[in-house]
């Protein structure tokens, strides 16, 4: 009896394992719980300030939420403007856009170009970084290398516990410009073990823009257009920041609230980011959407297109999950600001790269979903598409493997976390510990011998 397989240990207590970890929803009911620090209307339970972003998509007028075409400010600033400013001036974006994020205040044309020349200065990995830690224990997944990378770069720094301003900006900075490197080679080593194609590593060039440098380091010939490199700079911008309540940034502020070092920081929020309910969404929605393509006959016909959203919805096909991935959101009603954006830049490149009818497609999932999601919950939520609905096409049209997409957020993000981890730092001053409500009896000890 005591020679059970692990496989069979398992197996024989995964019932009361269920049994006992299951919580009738009816209890947050019941103790006023806000299951997911949701309110009942959906919208969020206020649980922090930030001054860094702000995401607008609904108002509240006589208690009651009115929903709002979609704004997303950083550090004051409208995106479509920040966009605008850069795009029509010709220039890349993202390191613009990172230094207003940590310092509060866009650079001026000296303090842009000394900025960018620090990073540049440091996106290349520590010397055998690369053969220690990411070619001796390659992984499958990308974003579980770049977790344990930004742990493992802990062990790099003499200053690693230290919370003084000057350390954190250092950390802030050198995990900003390593980003798109740990990536570039984890995917190449992922490539080379697991897909069986040959090995390519690329050292970073200090002149180039973090997008350029993406591109650059994840294809074999480094080879990239100007168009290329400026929309995938657009996409980073986009992704940089999205308040302190998005899960990512939240699980940022939790451990940085805790007095713990920034690697453990920024490690943990890129496992939070990796859930396909928050940034991994992107390879759900392209998933998904070849699902449908393979499934429905006429994907130019919405009746069909219809009952297979219907049936995705109902857990009845794909993943089973019951999630139409792409649409809807937790704060935007009316639209995503971030997916208009992509949706208008990703025209004219679908014509340009053949890509029309897949758009069209999305557009067409866009447009349907909000009735196909009444006729089949009897709801009526507002909903859009969200950020995540066409990045995954743009990156598609970029010749980026899914494998990078989240990965590719991630590299985004990084500004807005390494900012939110500074803010918690020099002005949370304490560790978040929300309630819970326990819901087990007490009960008396048994002795082994009478259980």
């Amino acid at each position: 009896m005591y020679n059970l397989s692990t496989s069979e240990f398992v197996a024989s207590l995964c019932s009361k394992m269920k049994n006992n970890n299951r919580i009738d929803s009816k209890l947050y009911d019941k103790y006023s719980v806000k299951r997911g620090l949701r309110n009942s209307d959906g919208t969020g339970v206020m649980a922090g300030i930030t001054r860094i972003g702000n995401v607008i998509g609904y108002s509240i007028i006589d208690g009651e939420k009115t929903p709002l075409e979609g704004k997303l400010y950083y550090r004051g600033y409208e995106i479509n403007d920040l966009i605008n400013g850069f795009t029509s001036a010709g220039r890349f974006g993202f390191e613009e856009i990172t230094y207003l994020l940590l310092f509060g205040e866009l650079p001026s044309q000296s303090q842009y170009e000394d900025f960018r020349t620090v990073i540049g200065k440091h996106m290349t990995l520590p010397t055998n970084f690369t053969e220690d830690m990411i070619i001796k224990a390659p992984s499958a997944d990308i974003m579980n290398k770049l977790a344990r990378s930004v742990l493992v770069l802990y062990s790099y720094d003499d200053s690693a516990d230290s919370t003084d301003e000057a350390d954190m900006l250092h950390q802030a900075i050198r995990l900003i410009s390593r980003f798109p490197t740990i990536i570039a080679h984890s995917y190449a080593v992922k490539r080379h073990y697991f897909d069986n194609e040959s090995l390519y590593l690329h050292r970073p060039d200090e002149s180039l823009s973090l997008a350029e440098n993406f591109l650059r380091g994840v294809r074999p010939d480094k080879q990239y257009s100007e168009e290329e490199a400026k929309l995938l700079d657009l996409c980073m911008v986009i992704h940089a920041e999205h308040g302190g309540g998005n899960n990512s940034a939240f699980t940022c502020r939790t451990l940085a609230s805790a007095g713990t070092d920034t690697y453990s920081c920024i490690s943990a929020a890129c496992g939070s980011l990796k859930g396909p309910k928050h940034g991994g969404a992107n390879n759900r929605v392209m998933r998904m959407f070849e699902e449908l393509k393979a499934a429905v006959e006429n994907p130019r016909s919405d009746d069909q297109v219809c009952d297979y959203l219907e049936k995705q919805l109902r857990g009845e096909v794909g993943d089973k999950s019951g999630l139409i991935y792409g649409m809807g959101h937790a704060v935007y009603t009316l639209s995503d600001p971030r997916a208009v954006i992509l949706k208008n830049n990703a025209r004219s490149l679908a014509e340009k790269t053949g890509f029309g009818e897949e758009l069209e497609l999305m557009e067409r999932i866009e447009r349907l979903t909000p009735q196909v999601f009444k006729n089949v919950t009897g709801g009526d939520k507002v909903l859009c598409a969200n950020v995540d609905m066409y990045s995954g096409l743009v990156y598609k049209m970029l010749g980026i493997p899914t494998e990078l997409f989240t990965p590719l957020f991630a590299a985004a993000r990084v500004s807005g976390w390494c900012a939110h981890r500074i803010e918690e730092e020099m002005t949370g001053g304490r560790i978040y510990r929300p309630a819970y409500k326990a819901v087990t009896l007490s009960r008396p000890y048994v002795d082994m011998s009478e259980r």
